[in-house]
């Protein structure tokens, strides 16, 4: 493997982390950029382009109060301007548990499997294919109260990490 090689690996696997960011925090413009116009994804419920893809996935995902995606192993082979990459990813999503409202977890332990181009320099998402291994609903039987003084994550660019 030569540096160029670990350089690609690098570079694809910040587009993949910026795709959860941008999931994480509903920023259709972040999660738009991991992808090449007309790019495929196949998120099972929805098969399509990228384009239809963000306006579907914002409005599934505008269901939940939050959401966190971790990415955990990842296999990126390089092979010239494109890319094979395999994500792990346990995905959380939290709906009610706030004011006595019952609540759950959904979580969802899944493989982003990725076709990566570069084009001038720059590496993206082809096609994506979500790769479903397991789920379980969780409830939420309590809640720790965090402090006033906690910073809040929030799911749009008043977020923290924008400032």
């Amino acid at each position: 493997m030569d540096l160029d090689e670990l350089v690609a690996q690098q570079e694809i696997r910040d587009v993949l982390i910026r795709y959860t960011r941008g999931i994480d925090r509903m920023d259709r413009e972040l999660v738009s950029s991991c992808y090449w116009p007309g790019a495929h994804d196949d998120h099972g419920a929805f098969r399509g382009t990228v384009e239809g893809f963000v306006n579907w996935v914002e409005d599934v995902l505008s269901y939940f109060d939050t959401t966190m995606h971790f990415i955990g192993n990842q296999l990126v082979e390089v092979s010239g301007e494109t890319a094979q990459a395999e994500s792990y990813c346990v995905a959380y999503h939290r709906r009610g548990g706030r004011d006595g409202e019952d609540g759950h977890d959904l979580v969802i332990g899944l493989r982003y499997v990725d076709l990566m181009e570069r084009r001038d320099r720059e590496w993206r998402i082809a096609d994506r294919r979500c790769v479903f291994d397991w789920t379980r609903i969780d409830p939420i039987t309590g809640e720790w109260d965090l402090p006033p003084e906690a910073i809040r994550g929030r799911r749009d660019r008043d977020d923290p990490v924008y400032g």
